[in-house]
């Protein structure tokens, strides 16, 4: 007999959250690889495409499936009282949630997503309300916030957390040997707008103020065909918009953005490309530019971090000020629009004072 699976997208506590194409997709892609090896069931608290949300016009999606999160106002937490902002809950209402657990029951593991280390508390109430209502279903974590934070994580009390992009031990404890060839397990929403690709997995960098590295290790591309695989997946779905996870999508891009992209041309696919998790200035050519837009690309987010030579010297030399001006005239020269092009800088770094 098949296991019952319930996967969960928890809720953000935080001062401000945004739905840039925000899916749990390290969750889906688990679920995937045990495809026809598990029955399974979804709730993502921040599907904006949920009967409780969807009707709301403040809520609505842009023309790329970007859109605000439903929330509610909450007490900031001690450690916060000083920051003069109001603190929210982002997701839906947890009754939906325990309901969903009473009529969809019973499960025998319930996976949960973990994304920012300091958004735990949305993990901690989706591990709360499964004790309480399904007791017997066992809790099993994974993501960010278990592989940087692993003894806090422990004490939420789950039955087992993974760490990490070793899945070794999960398969150990299911008792199921996954399909690695796989798609992520998109089919388990019941509507889908938006979808996300990952062409490679690590970053071949080494920044100072990025985790990549401790999470997926060393950069490693996917196959281009489990890749084009799970796009057309999506497109079956309906999807129009498709925002790339990858950390380092531009580096070695002869062996994995320029055959996708040939194929995506190739299939005249017509989806939508963005690229939140930020593009490497340093490494847009004219070539490249010309065929992203060409192949789809919509929206273009460059991460600049700053424009001190001594910042950019002391945190990794990852792009310099000139190679970011390159870029973007790559980009507009091939036919991107400027309103879509966006530089990250970051703020509030312990050495922010170099700037």
């Amino acid at each position: 007999m098949k296991p019952k699976i319930l996967l969960v997208n928890p809720p953000i506590y935080d001062f401000a959250a945004y739905d840039f194409w925000l899916k749990p997709y390290g969750l889906l892609g688990v679920a995937g690889y045990l495809r026809d090896q598990a029955e399974f069931k979804l709730f993502d608290y921040l599907d904006r495409l949920h009967p409780f949300v969807a009707s709301r016009r403040e809520l609505e999606s842009d023309q790329w499936g970007r859109g605000r999160f439903y929330c509610t106002r909450i007490p900031r937490p001690p450690c916060l009282q000083a920051i003069p902002r109001y603190f929210r809950r982002f997701g839906l209402p947890r009754e939906i949630f325990t309901d969903f657990l009473a009529a969809e029951g019973p499960f025998d593991f319930v996976f949960v997503q973990t994304i920012m280390t300091y958004w735990y508390k949305g993990v901690e109430e989706v591990i709360e309300d499964v004790r309480t209502v399904q007791p017997h279903a066992k809790n099993v974590l994974g993501g960010n916030y278990v592989t940087l934070c692993p003894d806090h994580a422990q004490m939420l009390g789950a039955d087992l957390a993974i760490p990490g992009a070793n899945l070794e031990p999960l398969w150990e404890y299911l008792g199921i040997s996954p399909d690695m060839k796989q798609p992520a397990l998109w089919e388990a929403y019941a509507r889908l707008n938006v979808g996300v690709l990952k062409l490679t997995d690590g970053c071949p960098f080494n920044c100072t103020y990025c985790s990549v590295p401790k999470i997926y290790g060393r950069f490693k591309p996917r196959p281009v065909e489990h890749s084009s695989a799970e796009l057309e997946l999506l497109r079956q779905l309906g999807v129009q918009n498709v925002a790339f996870y990858d950390d380092a999508l531009l580096f070695e891009p002869d062996k994995v953005l320029i055959p996708f992209l040939n194929e995506v041309v190739k299939q005249n696919a017509r989806v939508n490309f963005h690229s939140p998790n930020a593009l490497n200035a340093r490494f847009v050519t004219t070539e490249l530019a010309e065929l992203m837009v060409q192949a789809g690309f919509k929206t273009f987010y460059l991460g600049f971090e700053s424009d001190s030579l001594q910042w950019q010297k002391r945190t990794g030399s990852k792009v310099f000020s000139d190679e970011l001006a390159s870029a973007v005239g790559h980009l507009v020269s091939a036919g991107a629009e400027p309103s879509s092009i966006t530089a990250y800088q970051i703020l509030g770094h312990p050495h922010i004072d170099i700037q």
